[in-house]
This record gives structure tokens, C-alpha cells and sequence, in this order.
């Protein structure tokens, strides 16, 4: 039988380890996983054999010997739009560079805000050894379900509930710094424009805006914040309130509501910066090709992605991990705030 198998080393399985030693496929598991009870001597006999012809467990066998699928679930929001994707893939690769790296595979499924069911497919069929929430609301059915489940999850973005590890960019510090940045440019009536509420990270970022404006001492006017601005007529009716209210600056919190602001200006035919300055809250390949250019906070995507895996991992191995971790950013400034 040993003759046969070194014949076929590579393709070894435990059955045929344990064929050839005369124990069971239990005994050489509990070998490998070092978990259950065996004998010192049996154990390193099976050890002795599977060194010797070179096997390696396949990702199945492992997973069944340690109670593991080897598999990490992403749960995308379902209300991403196109122009979300670039920041989404960049993310996801920064998720499976990591994932790849320590044999873990990606299952990746889509869902409403407050809709579990997919995620409950997830979890409760036993695909996955935990979940990477992609996006973060202020009441949210998901992390709730998690932990109802104690499944290991981390979400990319910041929660306002507790004992949820979590990993995001510091967007309030970012906006606070890049507001800051154009009072001290003599910029005082700066329009906001954009986001949605129940985004934790629309509240972030509305929160460094305020931040900033109490730091310079220039009172928040509610008539020129204009959040849960997203759709195309609503942008252009905002960017009018906003002309009306005689803003300097409009700060937009992402790429895309900035992207739509800029149209509704070049139609108004009200020049950037000369006329008005305008900033965005986030980069991304959308705004790369304008003129002027744009002045913006940028953050990486993809260092995200890694790191919530790398978090994600942690959790799974039962290891002690920080809470929350805020990842840098920087504040490019540009020809539109000139």
C-alpha cells in the first residue's frame, strides 16, 4: 500500500493515510488539527507519514478536521449606485489579496438595508466562518443579526454599536481638517451638498464640517446643508438653494453628487473657481479628467479592504483585536478652490 501511495503522493488523501497506518480517518484528523484526544505516539506516527510523502491537506479536508468552511462572506449594500463601484472593487480586492494569502475564499452576496435574508443564508447553511459588512446605517438589521448569531463579522465603516469591530477611514477628522483648511482660505459661507443620513458615514462627515466651522468660530447656517441629496434633479435643485443662500464654496461629501454639482454650474454657466470654488468630500476616478481640477480628501481603498480582512481573520482565530481602527487620509488641494 505504501508503494501505491508514493505512486500518488500528490493526489494523498486521509483515507489513504489511514489506510496505510491502520487508523481511523478520525485519528489522522485529529493529527493534523492537533485538536481531540490521540496518543502522543500515534500522533506522530501520522505526522512521521504525511512529512514523508509530502501530503498537504486539501482546504476541505482541513476545514472539516478544525470545524471550519474556510470561507469569508461581503455583504454589499443593495443600494450601491455604478458610480460606488470603484470604491466597492478596490475594496474587495484589498479583501481577497488578504483572504488568498491565508487559503480563505470569498462568497460575496448583496442585500437591502434591513433585509437579512441573504445574510441569514449565509450564515445559518454554514458557508461562511465570518461576514465583512461593506457598509454601515445608524439602525442596522444586519449587525444586529450578527451578533444575535455571535458569527464574526467586521464592518468597513463606523457603527454606533458597541462591542463591533470595526474598520474605516477617519472621515470626520478629514472633513474637519479639509474645511478648515478653506475658512483659513477666507472661504465663509460653505455650502454642503449630498449623502444619506442613515449612512453612518454621512454623519461622520457632517460631523467634521460642523467640527471645523465651531473651530473658526463661523455659525452653522442649516439653510446651506443639504443631505440626503443624491438623485440628479435633487442635486441641481440644491446646488439653486445654495446660489440663492450666497455661498462661496460648495463641499460635496462624495465624488458623485460632486460630479453632478459641477454639470449644474457649467449649465448655470458660473465659473470654477473664479465664480465659485467647489470641494469633495471623496476622490475617486470620476473627478480625475475635470477642469479645473478638484479639490478632495483621498483615502485607500484597498489598504481598507486588507485590513478588515486581516481583522476579520483575527476574530475568526479567537485572537484579541483592537475595536476599531480609523485608517488614515489626505488632503489634496486643488485649481477648484484656487
Amino acid at each position: 500500500m505504501e508503494q501505491q501511495i508514493k505512486e500518488h503522493e500528490k493526489k494523498l488523501t486521509i483515507t489513504d493515510v489511514a489506510e496505510a497506518l491502520g487508523v481511523s480517518k478520525t485519528t489522522v484528523s485529529r493529527a493534523i488539527s492537533g485538536k481531540g484526544r490521540i496518543g502522543k505516539e500515534t500522533k506522530q506516527r501520522v505526522l512521521d507519514f504525511i512529512q514523508e510523502h509530502n501530503y498537504k491537506p486539501n482546504v476541505l479536508a482541513k476545514g472539516l478536521a478544525q470545524l471550519k468552511t474556510y470561507n469569508i462572506g461581503i455583504l454589499l449594500p443593495e443600494d450601491y449606485t455604478v458610480v460606488d463601484l470603484p470604491f466597492f472593487q478596490t475594496c474587495l480586492m484589498g479583501v481577497q489579496e488578504t483572504a488568498v494569502s491565508m487559503d480563505y475564499d470569498v462568497l460575496l452576496t448583496i442585500g437591502k438595508e434591513n433585509d437579512c435574508t441573504q445574510l441569514a443564508r449565509m450564515v445559518e447553511n454554514h458557508k461562511v466562518d465570518g461576514v465583512i459588512l461593506m457598509r454601515t446605517y445608524t439602525k442596522d438589521a444586519r449587525i444586529e443579526y450578527l451578533k444575535s448569531q455571535e458569527t464574526p463579522f467586521v464592518t468597513v465603516g463606523s457603527t454606533y454599536y458597541k462591542n463591533v469591530v470595526q474598520v474605516d477611514n477617519d472621515h470626520q477628522s478629514a472633513c474637519r481638517e479639509l474645511i478648515s483648511i478653506l475658512l483659513l482660505k477666507g472661504m465663509k459661507r460653505i455650502g454642503l451638498i449630498g449623502g444619506i443620513e442613515s449612512h453612518v458615514v454621512t454623519q461622520s462627515r457632517l460631523q467634521g464640517y460642523m467640527d471645523a466651522c465651531k473651530m473658526a468660530g463661523v455659525p452653522i447656517d442649516q439653510n446651506i446643508i443639504h443631505v440626503n441629496v443624491e438623485k440628479d434633479m435633487m442635486i441641481e435643485l440644491g446646488v439653486e438653494k445654495l446660489l440663492d443662500c450666497g455661498v462661496d464654496c460648495i463641499a460635496c461629501l462624495d465624488d458623485s453628487v460632486c460630479a453632478h454639482v459641477l454639470h449644474k454650474l457649467q449649465k448655470e454657466n458660473i465659473r470654477v473657481p473664479e465664480e465659485m470654488r467647489v470641494a469633495s468630500f471623496y476622490y475617486s476616478s470620476i473627478l480625475e479628467n475635470n477642469f479645473p481640477s478638484i479639490t478632495s480628501l483621498h483615502f485607500d481603498s484597498k489598504e481598507l479592504g486588507n485590513v478588515a480582512c486581516k481583522a476579520l481573520l483575527e476574530l475568526i482565530e479567537g485572537n484579541q483585536i483592537q475595536m476599531r481602527t480609523l485608517l488614515g487620509y489626505e488632503v489634496v488641494l486643488k485649481e477648484s478652490t484656487k
